[in-house]
């Protein structure tokens, strides 16, 4: 089988290494994918290291018609049995490309939002998957039949870290520091203008204890949140050392998808504190495998905050139970989703994934 992906995304972010996670995988077990990212991402640098085929397209907007063009020729010339789009703009972009052909087009969805606008979501997409169960109610809210859609849920691979990064040491922390991190894009959707928020609703000495350290953004070292000091360490690319090096991880977003932060957190036993949001409720099991606030509600995000940061072992159970239930989201289960997608839609078409004409 032939699979054309498409991510417009120029950063690497969840989304990118979900579809890298996914090719590299798929040309493991014998696919052939093709991976269309934009030029100079890391996505692409890194599948090239995998031995994965990749193609640089530029996508500067939803409908890009010179990005559609270029797309088109690929689609013409190397004859993929489907597309596989990404993200908004791919999706958009993966439209406009395929006017002409009869390829199913697939699409990833990653967002709990209503989507809106009867084109892109019409019955010209085959199927589309959803990362949680929030993300397909949202689609079904917005017009999207059930039939239509599948959850596949994102997935990580097992970490394996042998040396933790020591941020009391790198920052200058006191050794009886308890370590928060958030990490992720550093962005308002991600709760980031939250943080001084929760910080402030902290007892003193519980704020004087804790340090957070924020792996994502740019590094810019020391700073403070309501009281809280704080290491900017920018983008880290050994994700997993990085993380293994905490106490907890605050995920204060108030919209996410799924969340493999999170799980990648729960995977090395480092118990997160969320908002009960989105995916993210389905993800964790308040107090089994991590700690969740009603959405939106700083105060009680920063009680339970408190309350992890008093019980050692709490911390411990919950460290426990979320490697337990990180395992539950392998990279395995979430390739082989994506292929019973992917058969679903040529077997309805009469097509084997052999080359299917565009």
């Amino acid at each position: 089988m032939r699979i054309l992906h498409l991510d417009s995304g120029r950063h690497w972010r969840g989304g990118q290494r979900q579809v890298f996670l996914l090719a590299a995988t798929q040309r493991e077990h014998g696919l052939e994918p093709l991976v269309v990212a934009a030029p100079h991402s890391p996505l692409l640098s890194r599948l090239k290291t995998q031995g994965v085929a990749t193609a640089a397209v530029a996508m500067r907007a939803d409908f890009d018609v010179i990005a559609m063009r270029r797309v088109r020729r690929l689609v013409s010339r190397w004859r993929p049995d489907v597309v596989h789009a990404h993200d908004a703009r791919a999706h958009a972009i993966a439209l406009g490309a395929l006017l002409a052909a009869s390829v199913p087009l697939i699409v990833t969805r990653r967002v709990p939002f209503v989507p809106k606008g009867r084109v892109k979501y019409g019955s010209r997409v085959a199927h589309f998957i959803a990362i949680s169960h929030a993300v397909a109610d949202a689609l079904r809210s917005g017009g999207v039949a059930a039939q239509r859609c599948t959850v596949v849920y994102s997935g990580v691979p097992t970490p394996t870290v042998e040396h933790p990064r020591d941020w009391r040491r790198e920052a200058g922390w006191p050794m009886e520091s308890l370590l928060c991190g958030v990490v992720g894009a550093m962005t308002a959707e991600k709760g980031i203008t939250l943080l001084r928020e929760i910080a402030e609703r902290l007892s003193p000495p519980i704020r004087h204890r804790l340090k957070l350290v924020l792996l994502g953004g740019t590094a810019t070292g020391a700073d403070e949140f309501g009281g809280v000091a704080a290491y900017r360490a920018g983008f880290v690319d050994a994700i997993h050392d990085a993380m293994a090096g905490l106490d907890m991880l605050w995920h204060p977003s108030g919209a996410e998808g799924l969340g493999t932060a999170v799980i990648d957190a729960m995977a090395l036993r480092v118990p997160p504190v969320a908002f009960a949001t989105g995916g993210l409720t389905e993800l964790v099991e308040h107090g089994l495998s991590g700690l969740l606030a009603p959405a939106g509600d700083v105060a009680a995000f920063a009680r339970e905050v408190e309350r992890l940061a008093t019980d050692d072992g709490l911390r411990s159970a919950l460290g426990a139970g979320g490697r337990a239930r990180a395992a539950e989201f392998g990279v395995d289960r979430m390739v082989n989703g994506t292929a019973q997608v992917y058969e679903a839609v040529l077997a309805a078409r009469g097509r084997t994934g052999t080359h299917a004409t565009p």
